[in-house]
């Protein structure tokens, strides 16, 4: 897979496939996270006089149809403000300025309103292999998904690399599935076993200890035989749960949190053992157990909330847990849309070794499974 040093950029016109799926509210981003983690590349073709196209999707709009609500036109204005420069918003895929304006940078609008992203269509995908000199992917979070602008339009291209995002992806995922330093710890949450059971079962293979949160323990923690009343819980994936215990790897919590009701009615500490009929598990404590392993861990992979962290009453289990791997010298990564909230809330993103733009797309690749964009882009070599 070639990448962005491979080739000669000087002078080129590079189209660059980014994932700028940012939140915007009133037309005001709330979170800039990934446009920051898109500067290198478009930095590194700066820097070598090149012109840039970057493509990105934003939302879910109905294809073909313009959706101003979903237009990119924000973080047109974004990137204005971080480069120093007018950033152009291009509408049509024919645009004559395409590479041939007054800035270096441009951005075409939202990929999905164009007929034939989601099918992967050969003819959008090689509209925009034709658009410039170089198509460089640096959408990791996308790299999953089997699309015009992230798998035909790279192999459709004349030239086609990975960007520097992707690349530190690569790496660092890499090294957690692959070449982890041991102990090896995996903190898995969430709401559902069924979404994460193929992350848990091949980290199964490679972790010493997994410790469980959120829906995802409470099922294990039935499968285990305790109560745990009216908490969120997957009976369908209850034998499953109980083969996997049979490992021992699996760390369940001892402590937690218990409510009647989401909002927070009549709060409870309780061991695992008390919890009632009509209790819900909402949060769970970091045992003296859980943070030993941690502490003696050389890797820690993160990937969900231990409680429903969104509410301060059952927060602390998250927080506990993020300020443990936070001074842990271990090499810890960090993936998952809700893992990075809980981050960006409780502590310093830069105390985690590496933050992973990925959702869906961490998960797959954790699962050890072949993500259709960096396939497009080894088929190139």
């Amino acid at each position: 897979m070639h990448n962005l040093l491979d080739l000669d950029l000087n002078n080129k016109n590079l189209t660059i496939r980014v994932d700028m799926n940012v939140p915007i509210k009133n037309g005001i981003i709330v979170d800039q996270t990934r446009i920051e983690a898109c500067i290198p590349t478009i930095q590194k073709a700066l820097d070598n006089n090149a012109n840039v196209l970057l493509v990105s999707h934003l939302g879910r709009p109905e294809e073909g149809i313009h959706d101003k609500n979903l237009s990119l036109q924000p973080v047109a204005e974004s990137l204005s403000k971080i480069f120093g420069l007018t950033v152009d918003l291009i509408k049509h895929l024919d645009d004559k300025s395409i590479f041939s304006g007054s800035s270096p940078i441009q951005i075409l609008e939202n990929i999905r309103f164009f007929d034939g992203e989601k099918s992967n269509s050969d003819n959008l995908g090689k509209v925009l292999a034709a658009m410039g000199d170089i198509y460089v992917f640096d959408a990791f979070g996308t790299s999953h998904r089997e699309q015009a602008s992230t798998h035909s339009a790279i192999l459709n291209s004349r030239n086609a690399c990975a960007g520097l995002l992707l690349e530190k992806e690569i790496d660092a995922l890499t090294k957690a599935l692959n070449n982890s330093d041991t102990p090896y710890t995996a903190v898995i949450g969430g709401s559902k076993v069924s979404t994460k059971l193929e992350l848990i079962k091949n980290i199964n293979l490679k972790a010493d200890y997994i410790i469980v949160g959120g829906g995802i323990a409470n099922t294990f923690l039935k499968a285990s035989g305790y109560e745990v009343g009216k908490s969120l819980y997957e009976e369908s994936m209850l034998d499953i749960a109980s083969s996997l215990l049979k490992g021992n790897k699996i760390m369940l919590p001892k402590k937690v949190i218990t409510s009647l009701s989401f909002e927070g009615e009549n709060i409870q500490e309780k061991s695992i053992d008390d919890v009632g009929k009509d209790e819900m598990i909402l949060d769970q404590f970091v045992t003296e157990d859980m943070e030993q392993v941690l502490v003696n861990s050389n890797t820690i992979l993160w990937n969900g909330p231990l409680g429903v962290f969104e509410n301060k009453n059952f927060s602390n289990g998250t927080k506990d847990l993020s300020k443990i791997i936070a001074s842990s010298n271990a090499f810890s990564l960090a993936g998952g849309g809700e893992t990075l909230t809980a981050i960006n809330n409780f502590i310093d993103k830069d105390d985690v070794s590496y933050c992973s733009t990925g959702g869906g797309a961490f998960l797959e690749f954790m699962e050890g499974k072949d993500l259709p964009s960096i396939a497009a882009l080894k088929a190139k070599i």
